[in-house]
């Protein structure tokens, strides 16, 4: 379904803001090809409920069976950090989390696991965020993610500097695992998505801040066990004082969601959109840029097959 600006504007609840509407240029994240058919590269959704945008987005890249086989062990990696409510955008939304988990035993996986390595307390961040609630009402399982037990040494041998790091071992234990970050800005990589969320795989993430935080996070990208798809929930964007807000007055209501296989893809689409808010450019997120140098995936939006939905 085509979508002009006026459109456009209105369904995200905008079009009487004098900022917003300013903001806003040529929607070039959105812009797809009629031309092109079969499965796309990524989806863009707009309108909707998070469970509902959800539903439609897979449905494009063919349901969830595409990425799930029977009995298998999955994990499920959303931004877990922070003690904040969703209203806050510091986190996933958890009705995202919870049509995910459903989705993936519907599919006859073995187990859902969720998890984060949180920045505050770790318990109160899975409680106050929603989503420990969430995952339990789907029948998925939450593990800890702030314990060093809990993580094992992997190498990382595409690294420019993160050669090694410490994994959390559900991700080396499961089969198959799905990426899905808030869509926010960071003081320090400028924006956190899809890329930036590998930073609570690993136990020593502080190290990524000393040494080089661009370069490491696209290193943690390039280990050998990628996910099977990169969920970006922007339902509601971080706009201001990110990753953890101040108020709710940081937060906009949006009512988007992007999937791709490809990471850089995602994270370059979901870049562009939120500039409409942050003014936060692709140049300033270089995580992003590096990991297309790296051959993790293309920032050229123009070459790929991209769905645009309304709901």
């Amino acid at each position: 379904m085509e979508m002009n600006r006026k459109e456009f504007l209105k369904t995200l609840g905008v079009a009487g803001t004098a900022a917003a509407v300013g903001n806003f240029g040529a929607l070039d994240v959105f812009a797809q090809n009629s031309d092109q058919t079969g499965v796309p590269d990524l989806v863009a959704v707009m309108g909707g409920e998070p469970d509902v945008m959800f539903r439609k987005a897979i449905a494009e890249l063919g349901g969830i069976g595409n990425f799930v086989k029977k009995d298998q062990k999955i994990v499920v990696k959303p931004n877990i950090g922070w003690d904040k409510t969703p209203e806050m955008a510091a986190n996933t939304n958890p009705i995202l989390i919870k049509e995910l988990v459903k989705q993936i035993l519907s599919a006859g996986a073995a187990e859902v696991v969720v998890f984060d390595h949180t920045c505050d307390e770790w318990k109160n961040c899975y409680k106050n965020s929603g989503i420990e609630a969430a995952v339990l009402e789907a029948g998925g399982k939450i593990v800890p993610g702030n314990d060093s037990r809990y993580y094992r040494d992997v190498e990382i041998p595409d690294g420019k500097i993160l050669k090694k790091t410490q994994i959390h071992e559900a991700l080396l234990n499961c089969d198959a695992w799905f990426n899905v970050p808030v869509l926010k800005v960071h003081g320090g990589a400028k924006m956190t998505i899809a890329m930036k969320n590998y930073m609570g795989l690993v136990w020593d993430n502080k190290w990524f801040h000393k040494e080089g935080l661009q370069q490491c996070i696209a290193d943690s990208c390039t280990w050998v066990k990628r996910p099977v798809l990169n969920i970006v929930d922007a339902y509601r964007i971080m706009k201001a004082n990110g990753p953890k807000g101040k108020s709710e007055a940081d937060a906009v209501l949006v009512k988007a969601l992007f999937m791709s296989k490809d990471i850089v893809a995602v994270d370059a689409a979901a870049t562009k959109f939120a500039q409409r808010f942050t003014n936060v450019t692709l140049e300033d997120a270089a995580h992003i840029g590096i990991g297309e140098t790296m051959r993790l995936g293309t920032t050229n939006l123009d070459s790929l097959n991209i769905r645009r939905i309304t709901v």
